[in-house]
């Protein structure tokens, strides 16, 4: 696992996890600079996906292209709303990075990179999404033999600072 501080959209990875909305069509934070980089091949495959199943469920994931972004896929994730920790928020964000991870092996991919998933807008304490980002992905790599480079995206300092401490 690594740890940068900077911008999801310019990464040369596999995939990039875009903390999405259930509607998939974009949205602020991460989930708009996603689809702004990544240009409208990105939103064509949301529509598809909508379509086909009505958007994604808080907790789950689906992929789409990379469109005009460095990295071949992004994995949309729909992170929950904070609310106190009374509606299973940590197992919703447990399960954000989990599904990402398996679509992640699904399509064969070597390298992903997260944002800070719920911490924006969500109101997720950053302290403990950390926390769940970091032993959820190292709790899912014990039990599999496939091997992926994670790197944990961070936009703004404190996050940086939290992720800093939570690796070493």
């Amino acid at each position: 696992m690594k740890l940068i501080k900077g911008d999801i959209t310019k990464l040369e990875v596999d995939a990039i996890v875009n903390a999405a909305n259930s509607s998939l069509l974009g949205g602020g934070g991460v989930d708009g600079a996603i689809h702004k980089a990544g240009g409208p091949a990105i939103l064509e495959e949301c529509y598809a996906i909508r379509a086909k199943q009505g958007g994604c469920k808080t907790g789950e994931a689906v992929i789409t292209t990379g469109g005009k972004l460095p990295a071949k896929f992004v994995i949309h994730t729909v992170g929950p709303v904070w609310n106190g920790g009374k509606n299973n928020e940590s197992m919703l964000l447990k399960s954000c990075y989990e599904t990402s991870l398996e679509l992640a092996i699904e399509h064969k991919v070597e390298s992903i990179a997260f944002p800070n998933i719920s911490t924006g807008i969500y109101r997720f304490p950053k302290k403990e999404a950390m926390e769940i980002a970091i032993s959820t992905v190292k709790k899912f790599f014990k039990k599999r033999s496939e091997q992926i480079s994670v790197i944990f995206v961070c936009f703004d300092e404190e996050n940086f600072q939290l992720y800093q401490k939570g690796l070493s």
